[in-house]
């Protein structure tokens, strides 16, 4: 009787007003409206931390935030919305924020440190090779590992107080009715959905205009400074598509002047090895540094010219995709990494060619297969085989990783052992940043320089490894030139090495990285340039090719070995003689005059739209320029499945 008279005693909850369940006492005025300016304010607070970490610049995070109608503000409305509608999902009043902050915070940490190092802002397609920097991790361990355990201490304790938290809310806060769910998810869902329409760059959206959310995509670094991070990481999303260029079709496509060389071999094939070495440079030209002995004195000696790295400090698969291509990054997305977004298909390449022409096509590289997604890349890219640390014989460490000589013992042998011509196209592992003070024991060098203890021994270890490399490269030509096979060898550096507070302190730059546009074209050489040596048994070292594009080193390989082809020597050659350099940021004529930020001109020069329509039609179009360029890969397609 009393349970009954105590349940007729109370008042049916009404639709949100009154209701117990949105988590606010019974009673209370206007709960609706206090729910949601309690999840504003703390998404307002979440954002603001969120620009916070990522910038590392309190003043700079307030004027973010300092005018109305930025995107700062659109941040923090969506973020209010997705937190009303997950709290609709999971059925308690805010307590989508315990799985929103820590998220959001740990991304944005992530991304503070991705730019500290390597220059550039979090891109959604990082994700693709988390696993890399998982492999990376015991490097980085050596480098800091005060860092790392308090890292590690961090992450634990932070997973124990979320876990504490979340057992606590949901013992305390009622569950929200049935009603109060749907509501959320009338609220919410309806316009996230809008703000997910109004995100693809590509389109133009009066209401993103009007919000004053301008993608920046030929910048990402003042794209993030200018939408947040949350907006900018969102904008890059549908990078992972790659739409036609303006005028793309098959009557572009043969408008475009067929270059009047067909493909042909000398009928003594040379063999032709490119080694990509690790973050190679010469650290010689660092301001008021002496490195004794030498560390790269046959490279100085028969240096023929620089490549002109579109990365720096990493992303060596996207300097690897131009070098073995012939195509260039400038056309993509930024951000994007080609290995692991585009190639999905047969690709020509180098090996895709000889391979035609009776070529053996190997690639070698002292790491596990799957770094860089290489292994199926590779098979994409024509190879026959690729040797890597689950196939190589065991490889001698030099320090942490396999040395360069191993690599060069390696190659050397496979070599005397291959009685048809071959390409070898090798990477090395020795030299792989970071590069942790007494890196190596009895080093034969010694470093004077205007620094802190710190930074000479780091510069020690990085010149030690260098200095191996250089090396490798004087073995290698030592042996060629006893080969009576004609052979050529290009050697060069895929960027410059992550040394980050040396360059500080030396003074070379203002920060530990370049940044993506450069005042000067002068700083954009400095920053860019690592040495390239193309030579030849026969013939000797080429010599004066200036800075070039990665993307021009076919033409280069193929020209000293006597190759010709209709892309790599003929097309390649009439754009080399009009630019040696193809940036996303910069062209640069073989006489030095620059262009930057080419791409956002109105007017951009014909044989670039012509380069950039070759590359989509091979890469995502329908392969109209295959006959006329690439005519080894016609009816020889087979799909590959990655």
């Amino acid at each position: 009787m009393a349970k009954g008279l105590k349940g007729a005693g109370k008042a049916a909850p009404q639709f949100l007003e009154g209701d117990p369940s949105t988590g606010y006492l019974p009673g209370r005025a206007l709960p609706i409206i206090r729910y949601g300016l309690t999840s504003l304010l703390a998404s307002a607070i979440l954002v603001f931390a969120i620009e916070l970490i990522v910038r590392g610049d309190f003043a700079g995070t307030v004027s973010f935030f300092f005018q109305p109608f930025k995107p700062g503000w659109t941040t923090m409305v969506v973020f209010a919305l997705i937190m009303i509608g997950l709290d609709a999902v999971l059925g308690r009043t805010h307590q989508s924020l315990m799985i929103i902050a820590p998220l959001t915070l740990s991304l944005a940490f992530v991304g503070h440190q991705k730019s500290l190092y390597l220059g550039d802002p979090l891109y959604p397609t990082d994700f693709l090779y988390a696993r890399q920097i998982v492999a990376l991790l015991p490097l980085l361990v050596r480098d800091r590992p005060i860092t790392a355990l308090a890292m590690a201490f961090g992450i634990v304790a932070g997973l124990a107080l979320l876990v504490f938290a979340w057992r606590q809310w949901r013992r305390r806060v009622p569950s929200l009715s049935h009603k109060g769910r749907l509501a959320r998810l009338t609220l919410a869902v309806p316009l996230l959905a809008f703000f997910v329409s109004i995100m693809d760059y590509a389109t133009f959206s009066w209401t993103r205009d009007r919000l004053q959310i301008i993608p920046m995509m030929w910048d990402q670094k003042e794209n993030y400074a200018s939408n947040g991070f949350a907006l900018a990481f969102a904008l890059n999303v549908p990078m992972a598509h790659v739409t036609a260029p303006a005028g793309y079709s098959d009557k572009a496509i043969a408008a475009i002047q067929k270059p009047d060389v067909a493909a042909s071999v000398p009928d003594e094939k040379p063999d032709i090895i490119i080694v990509m070495s690790e973050s190679f440079w010469d650290p010689a030209i660092l301001p008021d540094v002496t490195i004794t002995p030498d560390p790269i004195p046959t490279v100085r000696s028969l240096r023929s010219g620089y490549v002109f790295s579109p990365e720096f400090g990493g992303m060596t698969a996207n300097v690897e995709f131009e070098a073995l291509t012939g195509f260039s990054n400038a056309f993509l997305p930024a951000g994007s990494i080609p290995y692991q977004q585009y190639v999905r298909a047969p690709v020509p390449s180098m090996a895709t060619f000889l391979k035609s022409e009776g070529y053996e096509t190997r690639a070698i590289h002292p790491g596990t297969s799957w770094f860089w997604n290489r292994t199926p890349v590779y098979a994409d890219f024509g190879f026959d085989d690729f040797k890597s640390e689950e196939n190589l014989p065991p490889m001698e460490r030099r320090g942490p990783l396999a040395s360069d000589a191993a690599m060069t013992d390696e190659i050397i042998r496979e070599a005397d052992d291959t009685d048809d011509p071959f390409f070898f196209f090798a990477v090395s592992l020795q030299n792989h940043g970071p590069y942790e003070p007494n890196r190596y024991v009895n080093p034969t060098h010694t470093v004077q320089a205007p620094t802190s203890q710190w930074a000479r021994d780091s510069l020690l270890s990085y010149a030690e490894g260098a200095s191996d490399a250089d090396r490798g490269l004087q073995r290698l030509i030592e042996w060629a030139k006893q080969r009576e096979r004609p052979t050529v060898i290009a050697f060069f550096g895929d960027h410059l090495p992550p040394l980050g507070p040396v360059y500080v302190e030396t003074g070379f730059m203002t920060n530990n990285v370049a940044p993506r546009r450069e005042a000067s074209v002068e700083a954009a050489l400095q920053h860019r340039q690592t040495p390239l040596v193309v030579w030849s048994n026969r013939t000797g070292a080429a010599k004066d090719l200036g800075a070039v594009s990665p993307a021009f080193l076919p033409y280069h390989v193929m020209r000293t070995a006597g190759i010709s082809h209709p892309y790599y020597t003929g097309f390649l050659g009439e754009m080399r003689e009009n630019y040696s350099v193809v940036d996303r940021n910069l062209l640069l004529k073989p006489s030095g005059e620059a262009t930057p930020d080419w791409a956002r001109q109105k007017d951009i020069d014909p044989a670039i739209r012509d380069f950039q329509l070759l590359q989509y039609d091979m890469m995502f179009g329908k392969r109209h320029a295959a006959p006329d360029f690439f005519p080894e890969t016609v009816d020889k397609l087979v799909a590959h499945t990655s």
